[in-house]
């Protein structure tokens, strides 16, 4: 499931930016920022949970999550940049970039209080 997650998180952050849809009021939401932090809460989340069911790691969870957040945080820092060299019309955000972070971060919690036991 982690591994089909972030497929179709790549997929969507490789979509070019004449082909994304316009919404008059998501600026003032910021809806694409909230969709960023949803995608990484839930990568963070499916990596955790499949690495929290190897019995050679679970003593080591807290470790293992957050090199996951980590990674997280890099393959968001990564997609900023295939975005802005190789997508037509998309951009390196730093905003994007803070949303897939806190995102990271939101997932890392929630992976720590659902699958470490204490």
């Amino acid at each position: 499931m982690a591994v089909l997650w972030l497929v179709i998180v790549t997929t969507l952050l490789c979509i070019p930016g004449t082909e994304l849809p316009k919404f008059k009021w998501d600026n003032k939401i910021w809806l694409d920022k909230w969709i960023h932090v949803f995608l990484f809460i839930v990568l963070v989340i499916l990596w955790c949970k499949a690495y929290s069911h190897k019995k050679s790691i679970q003593s080591n969870n807290h470790k293992i999550f957050f090199q996951i957040m980590l990674l997280g945080f890099l393959y968001g820092i990564l997609m900023e940049l295939v975005q802005k060299y190789f997508i037509p019309y998309r951009s390196f955000d730093l905003i994007d970039l803070i949303a897939d972070g806190v995102g990271c971060f939101i997932g890392y919690i929630i992976s720590i209080k659902r699958f470490v036991k204490s």
